[in-house]
């Protein structure tokens, strides 16, 4: 569709740059303001609301994608999300690692990305540690383990998408939806925080029909994106030490426009505010959870917005299982360092109303 613009002088790359951009801002100033975060809808000690902003978005994500879907804007059909073999062994691993690293720093991607601009910069050293090993895992010295991984697969053919089950995409986008809304009316949450939660949601069709059709160019395609944070993470540091030669794309204009958004919403309500590390012992926590957040997301195909929130609404069995896998991990992280705190006598770690440290 982007030809047909009449664009000379500007490619669909150039714009999906500052299509990102916008998107990151919208979605920095939301998540900052709802607090936004699947760890603290897993482990916070304020769950329950945290749990009903995560699902409305997602509940909003399931629908307006399957729309997007179904008017013929969009198809899934050949996106990796689709891929007849599921990597299962490196889904699991990396779902399982992934948790375990959000519960460690205390904030999965997206929301470190979030604290990052209002100013905590451990998150913002985690991110940079969060990158690093997430190129290696990608083209570097990990890949390696990414491909033996990656290569212990189950077919499973044209049922890599709930849609061919019985009942079709509806009946299956209806469920996810539906179970979603459940928890979220239930949460006690305000009416203006539920309505800030379904605009995130409706980010993620807005980026993939952005990058998917608006932006789709058959002389110069791009891929086609949405909301996520482990690769464009990952490219966003290939971009800034290799500028000269790499141009940006949607990822660094996402993570760009994620830590703006971020900023701008923390100022206005008075909520930046400079952090940084206690101690040795808390820094090579949150160190050892980068690690494993980077390494974990590139195998489980995502993090939990990539494979959560924007890939669920794709109907992707990979996806579901990522997430099952990251929400086990951290379960586990969390019962394990609960379990330490006790039998060294120590008080156990509670979750504080702040969403990550």
């Amino acid at each position: 569709m982007f030809e047909t613009f009449g664009f000379e002088e500007t490619t669909a790359r150039q714009v999906s740059v500052l299509f990102a951009l916008v998107v990151g801002l919208v979605f920095g100033a939301l998540a900052q303001w709802t607090g936004f975060c699947f760890r603290r809808a897993l482990v916070g000690q304020d769950r329950r609301e945290a749990a009903g902003v995560w699902m409305l978005a997602l509940a909003t994500a399931v629908i307006a994608t399957q729309a997007a879907v179904a008017q013929g804007w969009i198809d899934f059909a050949d996106h990796r999300l689709m891929a007849a073999d599921l990597p299962v062994l490196a889904i699991v691993t990396g779902g399982l690692m992934f948790g375990a690293g959000m519960i460690l720093t205390r904030g999965c991607a997206s929301r470190l990305l979030v604290l990052g601009g209002s100013g905590n910069l451990r998150a913002l050293l985690v991110i940079v540690v969060f990158s690093i090993t997430a190129h290696a895992t990608l083209k570097g010295v990990l890949a390696p383990l990414r491909t033996t991984l990656g290569a212990v697969t189950l077919p499973l053919a044209e049922y890599a998408s709930l849609a061919a089950l019985p009942g079709g995409s509806w009946l299956w986008s209806l469920l996810i939806a539906a179970a979603a809304l459940v928890v979220a009316l239930r949460s006690g949450n305000g009416l203006p925080t539920l309505l800030a939660a379904a605009l995130i949601g409706l980010l993620v069709p807005i980026a993939w029909v952005g990058t998917g059709f608006i932006l789709y160019d058959e002389f110069d395609p791009i891929a086609m994106e949405s909301l996520s944070f482990t690769a464009p993470a990952a490219d966003t540091l290939f971009f800034i030490v290799a500028s000269s030669s790499i141009p940006a794309g949607f990822g660094p204009g996402l993570v760009g426009g994620v830590l703006l958004g971020a900023l701008f919403a923390a100022l206005l309500s008075g909520r930046f505010q400079w952090q940084s590390f206690e101690g040795p012992r808390q820094t090579g926590r949150y160190m050892t959870g980068a690690g494993l957040m980077g390494i974990g997301g590139v195998l489980a195909g995502g993090c939990t917005v990539g494979a959560g929130l924007a890939g669920i609404p794709t109907l992707s069995v990979a996806a579901l299982l990522a997430l099952a896998s990251i929400a086990l991990g951290g379960l586990a992280m969390n019962a394990w360092l609960s379990a330490g705190a006790s039998e060294s006598g120590a008080q156990p770690a509670k979750p504080t109303q702040r969403p990550a440290a």
